[in-house]
């Protein structure tokens, strides 16, 4: 089911194209009776209601060819704002039908129903905020606001049932009883990599008033409420308290939380919740070593070679790392590193230990364990019980980071630098090979061409020898 949602996150963002629409030939209501098919002819994105404004639009957005989601798109940019969840992947065909029977319905003979809004209502509207609800004699009975996907738009109220997930599904926001974090997602267990606590700079959290909520608000703030009143915390945007046409924040692919505002012709950079490269989750990949100060990723392994994604396989997220001989069995080899210590580790829970010896042993003995973490100056161990992604690198040799890596990714990684290096001899030999070749030729060249003037020195003629006293007589009589 991830799979299926990260290449339809991905499709969203490789295949939307700028197009324009007809908005008055597009229904602003929907009613009981109503059914629309997709057509064969549209490349990109095709509209089946718009709100009031003309600013939004709700319809089939062509995915991975022929595959299809249902969508609110912002018509000037082209840009997503709300995705129904589906069940199943729907085809792009003629017989994939969105239907309104009192309840809005996506549903492909192939799959049968994908989606739904399980309702019993008379008409379905878009709001100019982007809210598609469905009405029962006016009054909504159901509304995507309440069923966010990775984007939360001003005036949308964020509440602790709701989670923001990235397009990828690897990175969710949600809300606790005092504050907002955002979390990585590992198979069922979900670990926190930023954290903002409400100030009560405003307003206090009082117990019994129930429990928070966040909201963008048009003056440009992320806030957190308890009640309709002032804010218990504010997050301030770029354009705080400036007039801005329509503003957003998103859980991007990286993990960040970011901010947006509409300008009239392009969405700009607004917020950002993680404003450093090594405060991302994942930035360097499994086994990789972020340094604060933008000198860029590298490696734990100081053999490996750094690339795109991480230095070696992170491997199954379970399983047990000791292989079939036990603990100190051969299912792992060791990885020590210097100067290091776990990202977000104000986040983390640690134990404390009199020595290197002995953090490292509470890790080699628990066959769940990938790595542990010792500071020689708190005597804190951090036990890391999930596969070993970007550590932070600090440059202090009295923080060290002991880490497991399945057999099999040493041989594949030393391959890898290994071919690299055997590339590089080879090139190297190529180039002696080169030089010594040239310089024989060279010197054999020579050795002809001396061998020549040597016989023309000696043949006939009044013009061989230019160098002899007699053709300088010559040549200084003919100047004069």
């Amino acid at each position: 089911m991830l799979n299926m949602f990260a290449v339809l996150a991905l499709s969203l963002a490789s295949t939307l194209t700028c197009f324009a629409i007809a908005t008055t030939s597009i229904p602003q209501e929907l009613h009981i009776g109503f059914s629309a098919t997709p057509q064969s002819s549209t490349s990109s994105f095709q509209p089946v209601l718009s709100d009031p404004s003309g600013n939004f639009s709700l319809g089939f957005l062509r995915t991975n060819l022929n595959q299809l989601a249902l969508t609110v798109i912002h018509v000037a940019s082209s840009e997503p704002f709300w995705t129904a969840n589906l069940t199943h992947v729907a085809s792009w065909s003629d017989t994939t039908r969105l239907f309104f029977n009192g309840s809005l319905v996506l549903s492909d003979p192939k799959t049968r129903v994908s989606w739904s809004t399980a309702t019993n209502g008379d008409s379905v509207v878009l709001l100019d905020t982007s809210n598609l609800q469905v009405h029962d004699k006016g009054t909504p009975i159901w509304e995507s606001f309440h069923f966010p996907t990775n984007t939360l738009v001003q005036s949308q109220n964020f509440t602790a049932k709701m989670s923001l997930v990235s397009p990828n599904r690897f990175y969710s926001l949600q809300l606790g009883n005092n504050f907002m974090g955002l979390y990585e997602n590992q198979g069922e267990e979900r670990l926190m990599y930023w954290k903002h606590t409400a100030l009560e700079a405003k307003a206090e959290i009082e117990e019994g008033q129930g429990p928070i909520y966040a909201r963008v608000n048009p003056e440009g703030f992320l806030g957190m409420y308890q009640t309709s009143n002032a804010p218990v915390d504010v997050q301030k945007f770029n354009s705080f308290q400036t007039t801005s046409s329509f503003l957003f924040v998103r859980v991007e692919p990286d993990g960040n939380l970011k901010g947006y505002y509409w300008d009239g012709s392009n969405w700009l950079l607004n917020y950002q919740a993680i404003t450093e490269t090594c405060g991302l989750p994942n930035p360097c990949g499994s086994y990789g070593l972020c340094t604060p100060g933008g000198s860029g990723c590298s490696c734990l392994e100081n053999r490996t070679r750094f690339e795109a994604g991480g230095c070696l396989d992170r491997g199954d997220v379970g399983g047990d790392l000791c292989g079939e001989e036990g603990i100190g069995g051969s299912g792992y080899w060791e990885l020590r590193k210097s100067g290091v210590e776990p990202p977000h580790k104000e986040l983390l829970g640690h134990v404390t230990t009199s020595s290197l010896a002995e953090c490292e042993g509470l890790c080699q003995k628990n066959c769940s364990c990938w790595g542990a973490l010792y500071s020689n100056d708190t005597g804190f161990c951090y036990v890391l019980d999930n596969p070993i992604q970007t550590m932070l690198g600090t440059g202090d040799e009295s923080k060290v980071g002991y880490f497991k890596v399945r057999k099999g990714e040493r041989g594949r990684n030393r391959v890898r630098v290994g071919v690299v290096v055997a590339v590089m001899v080879m090139v190297m030999v190529m180039v002696v090979v080169m030089v010594v070749g040239v310089g024989l030729w060279v010197m054999r060249w020579k050795r002809r061409r001396g061998t020549a003037n040597e016989e023309d020195w000696a043949s006939p003629g009044p013009y061989k020898n230019l160098g002899s006293a007699s053709f300088r007589s010559i040549e200084m009589c003919t100047k004069e």
